[in-house]
C-alpha cells in the first residue's frame, strides 16, 4: 500500500441513508410477520409466584403469550426491575402493547440495594496495580494535589432501538438486528437452540449506533427466536426506550480518589489512585480497567491503583463509548490541571514536559506516538497563547466569565485477526467481502478507500459487504479494533490482487483500467482471499476468528504497546447573572495513526466533542431508590446536547502512521474521540470561576 496520506472520498453509505434505503433491524418486513412486546418485572428483586396471562389472551389480535416456563431464558427469580417475565406476540404492534399491559404478576419480594450509597451496600475489592516506589515519591514530594471525583450512571441512547426479527425456514434460523458482535450472537443462539453453524444466520447491515451497548447477546434475541420457532411465523420486537433503560447495559456510576505528587523541580513523580464503581455480583465490567489507559498517558513512573465494586440490584453495567478512560481521565486530567496552577505552570506546558515513552503497565516501550503534536497543533489553532493564567481574569464586555481549558486522553490500539475476499470483474464491478459492523463510524468508507487508492477500478461500482454471518466470520467491532483490523486486511487483499494480476498479464499488460484489462485478457474476473494477524498472533488466532473464539489482542503487543491519543481545548462562557454555561468554541486534535477515511474520521471527532459536552454538562440517569428504576427513561427527560448547545468545533488529525501495529499504520479512534472533553470543560470552568468541580454532570448550581 502507498505510504502517503489517503485522499478524502465521500461516504459510500451516504446516498442509501439519505434516500432511506439503508435497512436497520427494525426495518425488516417479512410475509406473515407477527409483532412482540416484552412484559417487564415491576419489582427490583424477588420471585414471580403467579403470572396471569388470561386477560392478554383475550385482547383482540393477540396470538400467543409466552411466559416463565415457556422460555429457558425467562426465570422466576427477579434480579432487577424491568427484567422480562413474558412476551406477548400479536398481529399488530398495537395489539402486542395492549396485551403486554394486560399481563399481571404476583411477586414474592426481597430486600434490594438500588444505589452505591444505599444502606447495606458494601465494597468488594478487586486486583490492584503497583509500580515504582510510590511511598518514597510522596515522602519526597514538594507539592501534592488530591481530590475525589464522581461520574454518574449514564445510558447510551442510540437512535436505533433494539430491533430483532427472527424467522425459521426448514429448521434454519435467520435473525436480523443491530449488533456489534454477530459471531457472539450466533454462538449463543447455536448453544441455546442446539444448532450447527450452517443452521443459523445473523445479519446486521447497519447497526444504527452501538457505543458498546449492542455488543453482548441480548435476551430479547433468544425470546424472539424462540417465539418464532413455537408459533412458526416470523416475529419482530422493537423494545421501547423506557424498557431499554432497565434491561440494556449502561455506564456505571464511579467514584475516583486520586493523589498526584510533584518534586521541587515541578516534575510529576507519583500517583495514588483508587476507584470504586457500581456493579452486580460477578458483573463483567472490570473495576480494574480504569487505571490501565491513564497510567500510560504521561511519564509518571510511580503508580499505585486500587479498585473495587459496590454490588447493587439493577441490570449489569458494561462498556460505553470511552469505557474506562472517560471517567478515569476526568479525575486524572482535573488533578493535572490543578497541579499546573499550584506549580505556576501553563497546563499545556506541564503536559508537554511529561511525554510518555514507556508503558509502565506492561513494562515495555510505547510505539511512536504524537500526543505532543496534538497539544501543539491544538494550542495553535485554539489561540491558547491569549489565555490569562489567573482564574476569573478573562471576561467579555458584558461581564460574561470566560474560561479556557485543556485536557488529553488515550485509548488502547487493539486489533483482531481477520479475513477478506476481493473480486474484480471484467463487467466493471468490484466486490469486497469483509468482516465487521457499520455503526455509522465509516468502516465501509475506510475499506472502500483502501481499494480505490490501491486499484484502478470503477469506484462507483464498488460493493463492500460485511455484517452478515453468511458472508463469513464477523469480527467484534468493539474497543477501537474494527477499522484497525479490517483496513490492513483490505490492504493485503489489494496487494495480493495486484500481484495476481501481474502474473496473469505478464510483461505487457493491455491498456485500460483493471476491468478493461481483464476483458481484453478474456478473464471474467480475478479474485483473492487473504487473512491478516495482529502483531504477535499465530495461526491459532485465525482459527479462533473462524470459529467465533477470541481473536482480538492489544494494546500491549510483544515488545511494544500502541495507543491512540487526543488533545481537547475548549472555551467556556458563564453568564455573570444566570450562571448559564456555554461552549462557543472547541478544538480537538487526535493521533490515530494513518487516517484512512478523512471524512468519516473527522465526523467521528465532531461527534466525540458533542458527546463529551453532553456527558460533562447534561447527561445523568436518575435512579429512584424506592424502586431501583430509572426516572428519566426517555429522550424528553434524559437531557442530552442539542444543536443550540454546540458552537464552533475545529477538528484535526496528525495523520502519521504507527509503523509497528500494522502494514497501514492505522489505529482505532471510535472510543477515543470523546475523551478529554469533559475534564477540559471542567478545567475551563475553573479558569473562569476559580471553582474546582469534581463531579459530572456540572450544573448551573455548581457554579453559583
Amino acid at each position: 500500500m502507498p505510504t502517503q496520506a489517503f485522499l478524502e472520498i465521500a461516504r459510500v453509505d451516504a446516498r442509501d441513508k439519505v434516500l432511506g434505503r439503508a435497512q436497520y433491524g427494525a426495518d425488516v418486513k417479512l410475509p406473515g410477520m407477527l409483532y412482540a412486546m416484552l412484559v417487564p418485572a415491576t419489582v427490583a428483586k424477588g420471585k414471580v409466584s403467579a403470572l396471569d396471562v388470561a386477560p392478554a389472551m383475550e385482547t383482540p389480535g393477540v396470538v400467543q403469550v409466552l411466559g416463565i416456563g415457556d422460555f429457558p431464558a425467562l426465570r422466576a427469580e427477579i434480579s432487577y426491575r424491568g427484567q422480562p417475565i413474558a412476551l406477548v406476540v400479536a398481529e399488530t404492534v398495537e395489539a402486542a402493547i395492549e396485551g403486554a399491559e394486560a399481563v399481571t404478576a404476583v411477586y414474592e419480594t426481597a430486600p434490594y440495594i438500588p444505589l452505591m450509597t444505599s444502606p447495606g451496600a458494601q465494597r468488594v475489592d478487586a486486583e490492584g496495580f503497583n509500580t515504582g516506589d510510590v511511598d518514597r515519591a510522596f515522602q519526597n514530594a514538594a507539592t501534592i494535589v488530591e481530590g475525589v471525583f464522581e461520574t454518574p450512571t449514564q445510558h447510551h441512547n442510540a437512535m436505533e432501538l433494539f430491533g430483532t426479527v427472527a424467522e425459521w425456514t426448514d429448521g434454519r434460523l435467520t435473525v436480523y438486528e443491530g449488533c456489534q458482535n454477530l459471531d457472539a450472537v450466533k454462538a449463543a443462539l447455536m448453544k441455546a437452540f442446539e444448532l450447527s453453524p450452517d443452521q443459523i444466520a445473523v445479519k446486521s447491515g447497519q447497526v444504527g449506533g452501538g457505543f458498546g451497548q449492542k455488543s453482548p447477546p441480548k435476551i430479547q434475541t433468544f425470546l424472539v427466536a424462540h417465539a418464532a420457532r413455537l408459533i412458526r411465523r416470523p416475529v419482530k420486537l422493537v423494545t421501547p426506550r423506557g424498557q431499554l433503560f432497565h434491561i440494556a447495559n449502561y455506564r456505571p456510576r464511579s467514584v475516583h480518589s486520586i493523589r498526584l505528587a510533584a518534586n521541587a523541580e515541578g516534575r510529576l513523580q507519583a500517583i495514588i489512585y483508587d476507584v470504586v464503581q457500581e456493579n452486580i455480583p460477578d458483573g463483567g465490567f472490570r473495576s480494574t480497567g480504569y487505571h490501565e489507559d491513564i497510567a500510560r498517558l504521561y511519564a509518571i513512573e510511580n503508580f499505585r491503583a486500587t479498585a473495587g465494586d459496590i454490588h447493587i440490584d439493577r441490570q449489569m453495567p458494561r462498556h460505553t463509548r470511552g469505557t474506562h478512560p472517560f471517567p478515569a481521565g476526568f479525575a486524572l486530567e482535573s488533578v493535572i490541571d490543578e497541579m499546573a496552577y499550584k506549580l505556576s505552570k501553563d497546563p499545556v506546558e506541564l503536559r508537554l514536559e511529561h511525554e510518555a515513552k514507556n508503558d509502565i503497565v506492561a513494562g515495555q516501550p510505547l510505539s511512536p506516538h504524537f500526543l505532543n503534536d496534538c497539544l501543539r497543533e491544538g494550542a495553535s489553532r485554539f489561540g491558547w497563547s491569549r489565555r490569562l493564567p489567573e482564574p476569573g481574569s478573562m471576561r467579555l464586555a458584558d461581564g460574561t466569565l470566560v474560561g479556557l481549558g485543556v485536557a488529553c486522553g488515550t485509548f488502547g490500539a487493539s486489533m483482531s485477526a481477520s479475513e477478506a475476499t476481493l473480486r474484480v470483474r471484467a463487467d466493471g464491478t468490484t466486490r469486497m467481502i469483509s468482516s465487521g459492523h457499520e455503526m455509522g463510524q465509516g468502516i465501509l468508507t475506510a475499506i472502500a478507500n483502501v481499494i480505490i487508492q490501491g486499484l484502478d477500478i470503477n469506484p462507483d461500482r464498488l460493493e463492500v459487504l460485511l455484517g452478515d454471518t453468511t458472508l463469513g466470520p464477523q469480527l467484534a467491532t468493539v474497543g477501537e479494533r474494527g477499522t484497525a483490523s479490517c483496513v490492513p486486511t483490505a490492504a493485503k487483499a489489494v496487494e495480493a490482487l495486484r500481484t495476481r494480476f501481474a502474473e496473469l498479464a505478464g510483461a505487457n499488460p493491455p491498456a485500460g483500467n483493471l476491468h478493461q484489462q481483464l476483458a481484453r485478457l478474456k478473464r471474467p474476473y480475478i479474485e483473492v482471499k487473504v487473512s491478516e494477524l495482529a502483531p504477535g498472533q499465530d495461526a491459532s488466532a485465525i482459527e479462533a476468528y473462524r470459529t467465533g473464539g477470541r481473536a482480538g489482542t492489544g494494546p500491549d503487543y510483544p515488545g511494544f504497546t500502541s495507543m491512540s491519543y487526543i488533545a481537547q481545548f475548549v472555551e467556556i462562557h458563564i453568564d455573570a447573572t444566570t450562571r448559564r454555561i456555554r461552549m462557543p468554541r472547541a478544538v480537538s486534535i487526535a493521533d490515530v495513526g494513518r487516517v484512512v477515511s478523512p471524512r468519516t474520521a473527522k465526523g467521528q471527532m465532531y461527534g466525540g466533542v458533542v458527546w463529551g459536552f453532553s456527558t460533562a454538562l447534561r447527561e445523568e440517569s436518575e435512579v429512584d431508590p424506592r424502586f431501583a428504576g430509572y426516572l428519566n427513561d426517555d429522550l424528553a427527560d434524559y437531557v442530552m446536547a442539542v444543536n443550540a448547545d454546540i458552537g464552533e468545533v475545529d477538528v484535526g488529525l496528525i495523520d502519521k502512521p504507527d509503523p509497528r501495529i500494522n502494514s497501514v499504520g492505522v489505529k482505532g479512534m471510535g472510543e477515543l474521540v470523546m475523551l478529554g472533553t469533559a475534564p477540559a470543560i471542567a478545567n475551563a470552568i475553573y479558569h473562569a470561576t476559580g471553582k474546582r468541580i469534581r463531579k459530572l454532570p456540572i450544573r448551573i448550581d455548581d457554579v453559583l
